[in-house]
């Protein structure tokens, strides 16, 4: 009959290996590329599965993987591998790495400055004088306020004094928007691109020069989870639609929101490569803004993309509105004369990206159409 002690000890190897377990199935899911939700869904907390494969090992270690056999220490190898997979999917959005979008040369400029805040304010959160007092303290240039409804729009109203241009599209589903621009704009449109339910936002903002014009979009789709989306399909579409016509595009472009996605997902990267913008994230940090009541489930879900007609002045998270997001902050800089160097850090769409683009999008245009019953349009292959 075995001991306590042994009882104890084979019990915290099963929860060693338990852990690891499910770190490594949390690694191999996604790559299996189904857009299902409890698959995409892994897609998120790298970190925390990093950390828990580091766990795992870490109590191997001290448990004595070893002395179980060649078996279990071949088991700790492969938690090894994961974890440095994991690792190395995150290390572009860390210090460590080149950053992708460079420092401005110009922040003495302010002329040829755009500053630009995201916020998710969770439509239910009654915080509303926080979240006001954050972006009046904040001053960026353009806004756009995310799950906002009828209610938002007039705890918001006050932003109208500084910031007359505005583009609203409140909604009481969680997929409201409210757009506010101390700058001139030009075109300012609500579009839904897949979703009937999804505004999105599409214009030009004038830069303070008074000559320079920089498109815009605003995003905000559904994320996948049990609750709102079965599957990421519609959202990688939309992210994908407007990629693929910011490629048609020779022009400063700026593309912003609550993207529902994590910016190391293959998705977020396969919209980078088509589009030919930048992340101002990559060798700064990773700046998580969900979930803000949750220091250890944390993850970047807000993202400001930039064409490489751009530099960065600053990037920071802003501080908690009583939302399980918090906002986004970035001021750049229109630097036309570094756009070829720029271009050298964007990554390059092959035919397969290409290919994959058109997939994706026609299987979100099916999705729609089945749920709405609408006739999904002809695409031209790329």
């Amino acid at each position: 009959m075995p001991t306590l002690p042994e009882v104890l000890l084979n019990l915290s190897r099963g929860l060693v290996w338990g852990l690891g377990g499910l770190g490594l199935l949390a690694t191999l899911l996604p790559l299996l590329r189904q857009t299902a939700w409890w698959i995409r869904i892994f897609d998120f907390p790298r970190l925390q599965i990093v950390l828990g494969l580091l766990v795992a090992l870490a109590g191997g270690l001290a448990l004595g993987i070893g002395a179980a056999g060649p078996g279990r220490l071949g088991f700790g190898a492969v938690l090894a591998a994961a974890m440095l997979y994991q690792a190395w999917r995150i290390l572009p959005y860390t210090p460590l790495h080149r950053k992708q979008v460079a420092d401005s040369t110009r922040a003495d400029e302010p002329r040829a400055q755009l500053s630009l805040a995201v916020m998710n304010v969770l439509q239910y959160n009654r915080q509303a004088p926080l979240a006001l007092a954050t972006l009046q303290a904040a001053d960026p240039d353009v806004i756009m306020a995310v799950e906002t409804d009828p209610w938002w729009r007039e705890q918001l109203r006050p932003l109208e004094k500084t910031h007359p241009h505005v583009c609203h599209e409140p909604l009481d589903n969680t997929y409201g928007l409210l757009f506010f621009s101390r700058l001139p704009l030009r075109d300012c449109a609500i579009k839904y691109l897949l979703d009937d339910h999804i505004p999105s936002l599409h214009t030009h903002v004038q830069l303070p020069d008074g000559q320079t014009w920089v498109r815009l979009y605003g995003l905000h789709p559904k994320p996948p989870a049990p609750q709102e989306a079965k599957t990421s399909t519609k959202r990688d579409a939309e992210l994908l639609l407007v990629g693929k016509e910011v490629d048609r595009r020779d022009e400063p472009t700026i593309v912003f929101g609550d993207m529902n996605d994590v910016a190391w997902s293959h998705t977020s990267e396969l919209f980078r490569r088509v589009s030919g913008l930048l992340d101002p994230r990559v060798g700064r940090g990773l700046l998580p803004t969900f979930h803000a009541e949750y220091r250890l489930l944390r993850w970047p879900l807000d993202h400001v993309f930039v064409s490489p007609h751009f530099q960065v002045v600053g990037m920071e998270r802003l501080p908690y509105v009583g939302s399980d997001h918090f906002p986004i902050f970035v001021r750049l800089s229109y630097e036309p004369q570094h756009k070829a160097e720029q271009e050298e850090n964007a990554d390059q769409a092959d035919h397969d990206d290409l290919a994959e683009a058109n997939e994706k999008i026609a299987e979100g245009y099916a999705e729609e159409a089945e749920e709405e019953q609408v006739q999904a349009p002809t695409l031209t292959p790329a």
